[in-house]
Formats: structure tokens, sequence, C-alpha cells
């Protein structure tokens, strides 16, 4: 290795211990309670599937990759970072101008990477790196690279993901679909469906190609998986991570909660009768 390539390596190492020592437990739990409000707020409920449990939390070098719908994902990492892996020092990476806007983002694990360059892909790889090298270090990808409607299909994954299994032949990488429909209730559904895990040591002998595809198809069957739950409409498919709001509000659920109370009956805000 030259002179010029050893010194980059060692300003992309530096660069990736200070993104991560940026994090501060106490910037993230306040920062994952006004998320978790803002989910009670703007949602029915935070659902997670039965039938895709997510990966036990001391899960070594655990790397979640998600299929990226919405500006809802990031603030969904955060609740599911504090509600289902305690302990554990999540980051995920983000577009630098971004980073470079919402600078506080840093310090509740965020970390820029400068989109469409060599650079910039040096430098996650770097920092994911880092990130999953330490004990309690647990990455969120939003693998897409870019937002992306729920039902495209075939999925399609950014490049970033099949290159890190080299520098991390040690991680787990757990496909995570997320989806947000609207069922019985004025506001919408939030759905999540963790799939099968894939150990990074499966993919070493396999081409980048290979890999793509087959880390896209676990992702793709596991929101297929979701979408079929979504259309059930299913609420007892799923526990809640986050009870939200459910009625109309206003003077409609007055009336309704008035003729509830004359009938001697409980007042259900929720036009399912589920939470």
């Amino acid at each position: 290795m030259s002179g010029g390539a050893i010194e980059r390596e060692a300003k992309l190492a530096a660069d990736a211990r200070r993104a991560v020592a940026r994090r501060s437990a106490l910037w993230f739990a306040g920062f994952a309670g006004i998320f978790t409000r803002a989910l009670k707020r703007d949602f029915h409920a935070v659902r997670l599937s039965n039938g895709g449990p997510p990966p036990a939390p001391n899960t070594p070098a655990l790397l979640v990759y998600s299929n990226h719908p919405s500006w809802w994902d990031a603030a969904i990492y955060a609740v599911l970072m504090a509600r289902l892996f305690p302990g554990r020092a999540g980051h995920a990476p983000i577009d630098d101008v971004m980073m470079s806007r919402y600078g506080f983002m840093g310090r509740i694990g965020a970390f820029g990477v400068a989109q469409n360059s060599m650079a910039g892909a040096a430098a996650f790889l770097a920092t994911s790196a880092h990130i999953l090298s330490e004990p309690r270090g647990m990455l969120f990808v939003t693998a897409q690279g870019r937002f992306a409607d729920p039902r495209e299909r075939p999925v399609r994954l950014a490049p970033g993901l099949v290159h890190l299994v080299d520098r991390v032949p040690e991680a787990t990488l757990v496909p995570l679909a997320l989806d947000y429909p609207f069922w019985d209730e004025r506001k919408p559904e939030l759905l999540l469906r963790f799939g099968e895990s894939v150990p990074a040591r499966a993919l070493a002998d396999l081409s980048r190609t290979a890999r793509h595809d087959l880390l896209a198809r676990h992702l793709e069957a596991t929101q297929d998986e979701l979408a079929a739950e979504a259309i059930a409409r299913d609420a007892a498919a799923f526990q809640v991570l986050v009870g939200g709001s459910a009625g109309v509000g206003g003077i409609y659920d007055l009336w309704r909660r008035a003729r509830a109370a004359a009938g001697g009956k409980p007042f259900v805000a929720a036009h399912g009768g589920q939470p």
C-alpha cells in the first residue's frame, strides 16, 4: 500500500471514530421520546408482525437493512432501537447534505455520507465497519438508497451493503419491511416485519451480483409477507409497539361518546373496535 493510500485509510478511520463518538445516549433517549410522541400523534398504531419477530437484542455486529418508503423511516429506527434493542448503540447513514442542515442528528447516531461519490462510499464502509466492530454497535440502513414505494418490484439495493460484507464478515444482516397503509381509521398504520437473518459469512464466497440478489430477495420476500398482512387488515397478526390515536375527534366523537353513555356502553374511539 502506498503512502498516499495509508494516509487516506488513516483519515477514514479517524473520521469514523469521530462520527461514532458524536452519538450521545442522553440525546438519543430524548429524541426517541420525541419521535414516539410524534408517532402517537400522526398514526393509529405502530405494529410489529408476529410472523416476523426481531433478532435477539444481543446479536453481535447486527445490521438491519430496510426498504425506504417514507420520511418516517428514520424516526421508526430510533423507536425500534429504544423499544427492541435497549443498550445497543445504533447508528444510521444519511445524506451529508441533510447532515449539514440538521447537525444535531449526529448526536442521535446518524453519520453523513456523500451521495454518488467514491469518497462517500469509502466513508460509508469505514464508518459502518467501525460501528459494527464495537460490542454494542448496531447499524440501520435504508438499503435502496432512495425513497421507493413498498410495492415496487423487483427490489434493488444500493451497492454499499454488498461491499460492506467484505469489511465485516462477522455481521448478521436482517431485512426489515416497512409499510404505511390506511385501514379503518382516519390516521394510517405503521407496519413492520423483520425477515430471515443472513450471516455475512454465508455471502463471502458469492460474487457481488449474487450477494445483491440474495439480500434483495430476502428483503423483497419480507415486504411481500408484510403486504399480505396489510391487505388482510388483521390487527391480531401484530403486536402494538406504539399506540396512537383513533376516531375522528371533535364534535363527531363527542356525539359518539354521548350515544355510548346513553346506552350504557363503553366508548370505543376506534371504528374497528381494535387498538
